[in-house]
């Protein structure tokens, strides 16, 4: 049996050449010979080239298997879930509750615990074949010259991406000044049968920034839409890792460029629904649905928004960690997305959707029938965030707080300016991430890097849809999600985390 890395290939990417789709289904089929007609097909062209790294991007939003696996919208979710931020009032029907208790990552039979692995490792595949095949495909103008070198870029965008999602749900957190000796998960570069062991952390970020240079010379500021790779979004992943890293210098030159072009939002479209990706200058990356390739009760916005009319959101609304919200001033808009007593009477809801307080209408569904959601993956308010923190980590709180100012004030008219210092001006930044990018997938992993217990008590969690899971410590080890038991079955190289 081949190992999960190696055995789960989209090639439904390949056959849309032939559609026109430019899409991905997500039927993971097992290489064979009858597919190399269609591999052959696959790059015979630049346009075929790029089909598939169309379709890669439209996988970040497609279901993989079970309804609630929506792409990387659904680790989003169980990466929200896992946290402090993300409230469920209810079981309802049950969807996510399992993330909640902490159940899913330490079970390697778990559909949940397989699910990121699956998918992220699908997208690396596919990224290798692009990257190997891609210098190989015929360029008979300088148009499909160019073509082709995007795609590539793109490929080593998506590997990058992916080997830093692995190596954070897999791996133990990446510790600065530190060795990083301890094990991540496996590098696999190349689209081959070949068994590999686990890598270290370390290696797995050399491998990270590896690839981010290889986009980095392939990818300019010009892309189809916002859902592609450019410039812009190779630097914002830059500082992302270099903050992970503990290397400031670096997160803080990459976030101010990143932003660069990428203005914070106004107020009033802040509150208007988080749904227009295309038309939102501060949205650098992410995810818009059309029409006719959403899929319902699978959308992000299924689980996520406060309109859609199905059983999960009227049983279900998804709340904010009231003691986090308490914690800012009715003046900051952030506030106005969430409904301390659940009414929500501008959205006029059915008597049938159950009320609770603190609930969300950050994300507003494009109607009760229809559930799409634009997904958010960066906006420049991140790279704000990234950059007040890695200069107040490094010691120039001054040149922090004039970053963090322009940021807050946006946020708030009436903030006059950080007056906490030293440690409480560290926290003031990271309650303010924590506001800003509820329900946006990274609270558990902040956590994680932070090296910080979960801690539940003194909010709106119920203990009965949580099962008691209130506080784990920093050095649980269900940090770390089990290696799949798919994967440890068939690699006899893999090395299964402690537990």
């Amino acid at each position: 049996m081949k190992n999960i890395a190696r055995q789960y290939i989209k090639w439904a990417v390949v056959l849309s050449v032939f559609t026109g789709m430019a899409s991905c289904e997500s039927d993971y089929l097992e290489t064979d010979p009858t597919t190399a007609a269609s591999e052959e097909a696959a790059y015979s062209s630049s346009a075929n080239l790029m089909a598939i790294v169309n379709g890669m991007h439209r996988d970040m939003y497609f279901r993989q298997s079970d309804q609630g696996q929506n792409g990387h919208g659904g680790i989003m979710i169980i990466m929200d879930a896992l946290a402090d931020d993300l409230v469920f009032p209810s079981t309802g029907n049950g969807w996510y509750v399992s993330a909640v208790r902490w159940q899913d990552q330490v079970n390697d039979n778990a559909s949940n615990d397989l699910y990121p692995y699956q998918f992220y490792y699908a997208l690396i595949r596919n990224a290798n074949m692009v990257i190997a095949n891609g210098p190989s495909v015929p360029a008979p103008t300088a148009a499909d010259a160019a073509t082709i070198k995007i795609a590539i870029g793109e490929a080593y965008a998506f590997r990058a991406f992916c080997y830093y999602m692995l190596v954070q749900i897999y791996g133990k957190r990446y510790v600065p000044g530190a060795n990083n000796t301890q094990l991540g998960v496996p590098i696999r570069l190349v689209a081959n049968e070949i068994p590999l062991a686990r890598n270290t952390v370390e290696e797995v970020y050399t491998q990270i920034n590896k690839d981010l240079d290889e986009a980095t010379a392939r990818l300019g500021n010009s892309r189809l839409t916002k859902s592609h790779f450019n410039d812009k979004v190779i630097l914002g992943l830059r500082a992302r890792v270099a903050l992970t890293q503990g290397n400031y210098a670096a997160a803080v030159t990459a976030a101010q460029s990143a932003r660069a072009g990428f203005p914070l939002m106004d107020n009033a479209t802040y509150n208007a629904g988080f749904n227009n990706l295309a038309g939102n200058g501060e949205w650098m990356w992410g995810a818009t649905i059309i029409a006719d390739q959403g899929d319902t009760f699978s959308n992000f916005g299924a689980y996520m928004s406060r309109n859609f009319n199905s059983t999960n959101i009227r049983q279900a609304p998804k709340a904010i960690n009231s003691k986090l919200f308490l914690s800012f001033p009715s003046s900051d808009v952030r506030t106005k997305n969430f409904d301390p007593t659940g009414a929500h009477t501008a959205l006029a809801l059915p008597s049938t959707y159950s009320k609770f307080p603190y609930t969300s209408q950050k994300f507003i569904a494009a109607s009760q029938a229809d559930s799409r959601v634009d997904v958010p993956y960066m906006r420049s308010a991140e790279m704000y965030l990234i950059e007040a923190e890695a200069l107040a980590r490094s010691g120039n709180e001054a040149g922090s707080k004039a970053v963090f100012n322009v940021f807050a004030k946006n946020r708030n008219p009436s903030y006059t300016g950080a007056t906490t210092t030293g440690a409480a001006y560290i926290t003031e930044i990271l309650d303010s991430r924590r506001f800003e990018f509820w329900g946006e997938g990274f609270r558990f992993l902040d956590l994680k890097r932070l090296n910080q217990g979960l801690d539940r008590t003194g909010a709106n969690h119920s203990s009965v849809v949580t099962n008691n899971v209130m506080t784990v410590a920093n050095t649980d080890l269900r940090w770390e999600f089990l290696i799949p038991r798919t994967e440890i079955n068939a690699n006899p190289l893999i090395v299964q985390n402690p537990l």
